[in-house]
């Protein structure tokens, strides 16, 4: 991951109030991620239809060199999320990335997402188009978000592929062969909802580190893989801060083994 600095944790900002009683709250909190060393925030237009962008810009703008900002795009609609649908068409793409710009205050996203592929698109017209926004200098790199290794392949003869986002977590191992193929690739990997586990030795190694669940997940999701960067998301800095404290809590052989007796 070498467009990246900082640590192995970053966050997403997808539980991020932005009302106006809370959004005092929400900027102090991104502005602790960035003293913290998070090395990338995720947003995306979907949520709050560009309010949580703007909230990130409100907050960071001019980001720090050492942050990278990242959106996603590929969905479009107005309201309550059951009012969202899919939309991959290349002139709506090209809409929401020229709002995203508008709403980060960027010129250039340094890294675009795919939020979904649209199954009534054509992978090649969403994929190319988000490639030709980069050749245009909107975009530095692009990521794709919920694929499967044959979309990630497909994607990959149309452009470089910087990330992929699926949901992958100490309960929800479904995408290892995604994990796999983006380990071989140098591919970084973005697990969404990084948190979820099961009771068990998930608890049991937590006493014997005197850490929590939610440390022990993270830092046995970074041993899964070099490229694995988790962005568990919150809306308070105490459970910030004792998240990325996982990217210090160091996992014995043993322990590792007892989480994941089953893995290769």
């Amino acid at each position: 991951m070498p467009y990246l600095s900082g640590g192995r944790i970053g966050f997403g900002a997808m539980q991020l109030p932005t009302s106006p009683e809370a959004r005092e709250s929400s900027v102090l909190l991104l502005r602790r991620a960035v003293e913290l060393g998070v090395p990338l925030i995720d947003t995306a237009y979907l949520y709050g239809g560009g309010a949580n962008e703007e909230l990130i810009a409100e907050a960071l703008h001019p980001y720090p060199a050492d942050v990278l900002i990242t959106t996603k795009v590929g969905v479009s609609g107005s309201g309550p999320l059951s009012d969202w649908r899919l939309d991959g068409r290349p002139d709506s793409l090209r809409r929401q990335v020229d709002g995203c710009l508008q709403r980060l205050r960027l010129e250039r996203i340094e890294l675009l997402q795919l939020h979904r592929v649209d199954p009534s698109v054509p992978l090649a017209d969403q994929v190319g188009t988000l490639a030709e926004l980069a050749a245009e200098g909107k975009a530095a790199r692009i990521g794709l978000s919920e694929v499967s290794v044959d979309e990630l392949e497909q994607a990959r003869r149309i452009t470089e592929i910087a990330t992929v986002q699926n949901r992958y977590n100490f309960a929800d191992r479904t995408h290892e062969p995604v994990l796999r193929a983006c380990t071989r690739l140098g591919i970084t990997f973005l697990p969404w909802r990084p948190l979820a586990h099961e009771g068990g030795e998930v608890d049991a190694v937590a006493a014997e580190l005197s850490a929590t669940a939610a440390q022990v997940v993270l830092a046995w999701l970074l041993t899964r893989s070099p490229v694995m960067l988790p962005i568990p998301g919150t809306s308070s800095v105490a459970h910030l801060e004792e998240n990325l404290a996982a990217g210090r809590l160091r996992l014995t052989a043993d322990q590792q083994s007892r989480l994941a007796p089953d893995s290769s």
